[in-house]
């Protein structure tokens, strides 16, 4: 290492609040939702990327715009906010990033064929027969995915939920000390 690493590690002026960190060859990418300097809103910016080499944490290096809003056909005019994404390196040797989009209850999907280079609008999660996933009256609101790819090869996607109707109320469940949501 040529420079003593510590946080904030990247310059101040970029606002990566839930950087997601991935090792791929011999670099470590940061991706995330991209805050927007005295913006009023939360992931107001495209996502972009930052890398350093795994052999030296002090030496980062921007590496652009890999994604803008308006790439996304439920964003086209770029005004909503796109929440915190996750990358995985597919069985092709591709990447894909996972994502949502603000007012949108689905896990949108882009890819490209390097780890920081420009991501191409891919398509949406769904089921075989067409459905996008959680797209239905009562499913939850799916936002921040994040997915695991196994070292068998198996791909898990995760995502952050709430309820389509409001946000639920806890209560105590007097008979076995549980909490229950009340919507």
């Amino acid at each position: 290492m040529k420079n003593q690493c510590f946080n904030p590690y990247l310059p101040s002026y970029e606002y990566i609040p839930d950087g997601e960190p991935y090792v791929f060859g011999d670099r470590l990418y940061v991706y995330g939702s991209h805050d927007r300097f005295n913006g009023k809103l939360f992931c107001m910016n495209n996502y972009v990327c930052w890398s350093a080499p795994v052999n030296d944490l002090s030496d980062w290096r921007y590496e652009g715009v890999i994604y803008k809003k308006n790439q996304d056909p439920m964003n086209k005019l770029g005004l909503y906010q796109m929440y915190a994404p996750d990358v995985a390196k597919g069985k092709d040797g591709r990447y894909y990033l996972y994502y949502t989009v603000m007012f949108q209850s689905v896990i949108s999907v882009a890819v490209c064929d390097t780890p920081a280079g420009t991501y191409e609008f891919y398509g949406y999660v769904g089921y075989p027969d067409g459905r996008k996933l959680s797209n239905s009256s009562g499913d939850p609101f799916l936002f921040d995915p994040g997915v695991l790819v196994d070292d068998d090869g198996s791909v898990y996607l995760y995502s952050g939920f709430a309820p389509r109707k409001g946000v639920p109320r806890f209560l105590k469940d007097g008979r076995n000390g549980h909490l229950k949501a009340d919507m």
